[in-house]
């Protein structure tokens, strides 16, 4: 029931409502899988993405951020923040490997365990940024479909951007505009990216978009590019019906011509045979030929 619900949490007497951080719904438990693949030592940015949301989403994110510290004992809070901060170490260490749960089995709050994969798994990696760089110069379409050539692309760029963000100011005084004109050139470099990997039967709608003004985004190539292979995939189903009445045709037209062939040659087997005959035939009555 959601009356039943809304009242499930309950500290000092008081209801707390599905608005605050404490409330915990009737549906949730510690061992629940959030993320789509467990915390290994290659994927976190990918993890930590998907259970940041996730926590947002549960309204929970503050207690693995720091933003909602834990209570003293003898706060009305202490006892729901501790039931919160159980709940989100389930949910987090549900979604770790084994050796990633075993490390992190001692730390006292979710905060803790946060900060610590963070500095194990979160922090720029030169050695990783480069291999997704070459990742990114090797990957082309090889007659893939575009649609899953961008995708794979898509996801090399925002793991990059995840390692390797673009720097931006926060002092709020800046007139420059630095970021705009980095994150505008970033785009321009993706695309770039995007078009030297199409195969060579998409040059013209590359040199197109090249020559367009102001330069597409990623994401407008995508769809233009995608537009013409829907056009070439199109025309590919034409072309074997065009060919096949084409094939038709010829025959056709070849049996027509054995035909008459056919009936010539007989005419003049006839005419041969008759003629073969008149020479034979001898009247020997007057004595001439072609009759008897």
């Amino acid at each position: 029931m959601a009356g039943d619900d809304a009242e499930l949490s309950k500290k000092d007497g008081e209801t707390i409502g599905a608005n605050s951080p404490y409330y915990i719904h009737a549906s949730d438990y510690p061992k629940q899988m959030q993320v789509n693949d467990s915390l290994t030592d290659s994927n976190y940015n990918d993890w930590v993405q998907e259970m940041r949301n996730f926590l947002f989403a549960k309204n929970k994110i503050g207690f693995v951020d720091g933003t909602i510290p834990k209570p003293i004992d003898a706060s009305a809070d202490y006892m729901p923040w501790m039931r919160c901060d159980a709940m989100v170490n389930g949910w987090l260490t549900t979604a770790m490997e084994k050796d990633i749960r075993s490390s992190v089995k001692y730390a006292n709050t979710v905060a803790e365990i946060w900060a610590d994969l963070e500095e194990r798994f979160g922090k720029e990696s030169a050695p990783r940024a480069y291999e997704l760089k070459q990742t990114l110069n090797n990957t082309s379409q090889d007659s893939a479909s575009i649609s899953a050539y961008y995708t794979r692309m898509r996801s090399l760029w925002d793991e990059i951007q995840t390692i390797s963000p673009i720097p931006r100011c926060t002092c709020g005084k800046c007139t420059c505009d630095l970021g705009k004109r980095l994150s505008e050139s970033k785009e321009k470099e993706r695309l770039y990216e995007f078009l030297m990997g199409l195969d060579n039967v998409f040059s013209t709608i590359k040199t197109q978009i090249l020559a367009s003004k102001p330069t597409p985004t990623p994401g407008t190539a995508y769809h233009l590019v995608s537009e013409d292979e829907q056009q070439r995939a199109i025309s590919a189903t034409k072309k074997p019906t065009q060919e096949a009445a084409a094939f038709q045709s010829s025959s056709n037209r070849r049996e027509w011509g054995s035909d008459l062939t056919s009936q010539r040659n007989k005419g003049v087997a006839k005419d041969t045979k008759r003629n073969s005959s008149d020479e034979v035939e001898h009247c020997t009555f007057c004595g001439r030929s072609g009759h008897n």
